[in-house]
């Protein structure tokens, strides 16, 4: 269901920096017992999204196009299926499936944040660069600054689609 990543985990024994340069044998990291290297595979997707079981995630943008893996994994990951956009009461977060040509962005991320719970989740999801309806960082910063909203980080999602994390603006903090 999940996209595979090939990924390195690197174990450090408290208080013992491990060594640049050269690389020991495993037996030479047992035997020192402070650096153990170790390829994992584990899932990218939904999980990165920062949504929790129970958690009502709100979806804005569906269309024949969007990622069903993705929104499967979503929908397992908060156990239950993602409301949309007609759904009237408080959410713990929300998608946006966006591409160039779905009007007014900035209109739908004020919409967006009108049953919104505090410290909710806003996540833009757009075609990746190359893929047909690609929208540009740029596009989606300027649009969430006027929403009264940021972008703060930016990463692959799935096949053809990238994710970026809107946040609210610090408001008297």
């Amino acid at each position: 269901m999940g996209y595979l990543c090939q990924t390195r985990q690197v174990v450090v024994r408290a208080g013992v920096r491990p060594r640049v340069g050269a690389r020991r044998t495993d037996a030479q990291d047992e035997e020192r017992n402070d650096t153990t290297v170790t390829d994992t595979a584990g899932p990218i997707g939904a999980d990165r999204l920062g949504f929790a079981p129970g958690n009502v995630v709100q979806e804005f943008g569906w269309s024949e196009d969007v990622d069903d893996d993705l929104r499967g994994e979503l929908e397992q990951l908060v156990g239950g299926e993602l409301v949309d956009e007609d759904y009237d009461d408080v959410t713990d977060g929300v998608i946006v499936w966006y591409r160039q040509d779905d009007g007014d962005l900035t209109d739908l991320l004020v919409d967006v944040q009108t049953v919104l719970d505090d410290g909710g989740l806003i996540w833009v999801l757009t075609p990746k660069p190359g893929r047909s309806g690609h929208v540009g960082h740029n596009d989606i910063q300027e649009a969430a600054t006027t929403a009264g909203l940021h972008a703060t980080s930016t990463f692959a999602i799935a096949p053809d689609w990238s994710a970026t994390k809107l946040g609210t603006r610090g408001r008297g903090r």
